[in-house]
């Protein structure tokens, strides 16, 4: 027998309005069975053991609110939690151990955050029922390691500090300045000196609502890293760092986890394979239901995320692998030159920019990369024409259409009305479809949330008739499988419309996955900054790499970057030869 979930989301649902279509016109229903029935809040009901999973109320339903999906038949058992009848359920969970980095890697809605509030204590699972006891999860892991991990958490002998997803609202919850929220979790002493750590000892006097999104990330870290705990969670703890960054609080992860047990949640392969020593993979229907793998060593986990099959548990997760080729740069020089600028420079107070002379080609995609406030917005601005250089003058004859940095939901539009110049088939195929913008259309822009508003400014920018497209950090608030989609999408996008287009972003996978060429902008954060190129990659990567002083070796099955781990055998010998990217 097959076994199915069946979710309905209330938020869209409008059954009223509809005369419940989905009852209607569901065939068992109409058979004498009750497969769909109003319920007492007066939304519909399905019956998962009844349904046929004919999927015509999922088509028919004018407001996009029913999902219907077969679970792999490999899963008999039942779900660790369900939300309630008709909505989402996540099966199994991960084992974390001390002394031991832990990662988990899937899209977003697929579990992860109902996951760290279970780990964490918020509440306790239900294990698919109304609600279970500590004594009942206990009971269900018997045997297991999560049984250990549920028996001290529930008898207090584990305390669990969080980093939190959305550093964004900490400001709405804490009034006042830097030092005094993190002197609320640790000594001066301590706070000084993970401060330091984090390189934010300039903004502690600083009121917390005047802090960059970076910064903040950064504070959310220290406040975390203050607390004395027994396990450490991190979700998403790139959001808004630089390369740089990055890879200090990658480094910081690591050394914590040399004696804690920590978690980390990540949609940055490169630094969750950098600071994780094993994976889960999540993976399931995105709002139905989440599954958690077995635990594999980190790169086997990616390897197997890319190829899209767990082969162990023989599951697929998508119908095409992700192939990393080698570029050439004699495949680079053959193409024709779109655009040129010339030597440009901007003043912005204490902080210059000079952007050295360089062109684009046809049909090209070149990265751009370096750490935050060094002048790479800026120079976009310069090229949308949004600023003016302070010397240098540009070619307006040239069309380019852009996607800023920061986007600022202001309209009461739908989606639809927003992205009205999406009409024709082959936006259809090459935008609609890749950005899965279609459950969107009837949303409100200023409703949307950050991953889905990123996903319509970039189509928007898309849609719009132009000769270079220049996106300014469009894998912000996107999940792994997004950043993948949005990569081919951008990719296939070029190439057949003869385009080019120009990519900010500090995933650095992403970029290697994308780009032709590279854009490096070098200087001193706040004070200059200057750019080089664009460069053929290996030159690029190199002398970004050299920059922060990370090395890159090729995976030998998937052929993916990798970063080697600081003082190894690899990072020391390809720093002698000069070859940070790949070797």
């Amino acid at each position: 027998m097959v076994k199915r979930v069946a979710v309905l989301d209330k938020r869209k649902c409008k059954p009223k309005d509809c005369n419940y279509m989905c009852i209607r016109l569901c065939p068992p229903v109409r058979a004498g069975k009750e497969a769909i029935i109003k319920g007492e809040d007066e939304y519909p009901v399905i019956n998962e053991e009844v349904c046929i999973g004919c999927g015509i109320c999922v088509r028919k339903c004018p407001y996009n609110a029913i999902k219907i999906v077969n679970l792999p038949s490999e899963l008999n058992k039942e779900p660790l939690h369900s939300y309630g009848k008709n909505s989402f359920r996540v099966y199994n969970f991960p084992i974390i151990k001390k002394g031991v980095v832990t990662g988990l890697l899937g899209p977003n809605a697929i579990g992860k955050t109902t996951i760290i509030n279970i780990l964490s204590n918020n509440f306790v699972p239900n294990l698919g029922g109304t609600e279970a006891s500590a004594e009942e999860v206990i009971k269900n892991f018997r045997g297991t390691e999560v049984q250990t991990y549920f028996t001290n958490l529930y008898g207090k002998k584990l305390k669990v500090s969080v980093k939190p997803q959305h550093v964004d609202e900490i400001p709405k919850i804490f009034k006042g300045k830097v030092k005094e929220l993190l002197l609320k979790t640790g000594n001066k002493n301590e706070v000084e000196k993970v401060s330091e750590k984090l390189g934010i000892t300039h903004v502690l006097d600083s009121d917390v609502t005047k802090v960059s999104g970076g910064e903040l990330q950064r504070i959310a870290i220290a406040a975390t890293l203050l607390k004395k705990a027994d396990v450490y969670v991190f979700d998403e703890p790139s959001s808004y760092l630089d390369v740089k960054q990055r890879l200090k609080v990658a480094g910081i992860i690591r050394e914590l986890g040399e004696n804690k047990t920590v978690l980390v949640v990540e949609h940055d392969l490169i630094m969750l394979d950098y600071m994780t020593d094993q994976i889960h993979l999540l993976y399931g229907e995105p709002g139905v239901y989440g599954i958690i793998s077995q635990p594999y060593s980190t790169r086997i986990g990616i390897n197997y995320y890319l190829e899209g099959f767990i082969k162990p548990e023989n599951i697929r997760l998508r119908d095409k692998q992700i192939v990393f080729d080698v570029k050439t740069p004699e495949k680079i020089l053959a193409k024709q030159d779109l655009f040129a600028w010339p030597e440009l420079s901007k003043k912005y107070g204490k902080f210059s920019l000079k952007a050295n002379p360089g062109r684009i080609k046809k049909s090209e995609i070149a990265g751009i990369i370096g750490e935050n406030g060094i002048g790479k917005t800026a120079f976009a601005k310069l090229l949308a024409g949004v600023e003016k250089p302070s010397t240098g003058k540009l070619n307006k004859k040239i069309k380019i259409s852009y996607k800023p940095q920061y986007i600022v939901p202001t309209s009461s539009e739908t989606v639809r009305q927003v992205l009205k110049e999406l009409k024709s088939e082959s936006h259809e195929t090459e935008i609609v479809r890749p950005l899965n913008l279609k459950p969107l259309f009837e949303k409100r822009v200023d409703q949307l949330s950050g991953g889905e508003l990123q996903r319509v400014a970039i189509a928007s920018c898309l849609s719009k008739e132009a000769d270079i497209y220049l996106l300014d950090e469009p894998s912000a608030h996107l999940d792994v499988e997004q950043r993948i989609k949005l990569a081919q999408a951008i990719a296939k996008f070029v190439k057949n419309h003869g385009k080019s287009a120009l990519i900010i972003d500090h995933d650095l996978l992403l970029l290697d996955y994308i780009s032709d060429e590279l854009m490096v902008f070098l200087g001193e954060p706040g004070m200059h900054g200057e750019s080089l190129g664009p460069l053929a990659m290996d030159d690029g990567m190199n002398a970004f790499l050299k920059k922060i002083g990370l090395t890159f070796r090729r995976d030998d099955h998937s052929h993916r970057p990798r970063p080697n781990k600081h003082g190894s055998v690899k990072d020391r010998e390809q720093k002698r030869s000069g070859k940070y990217y790949y070797q």
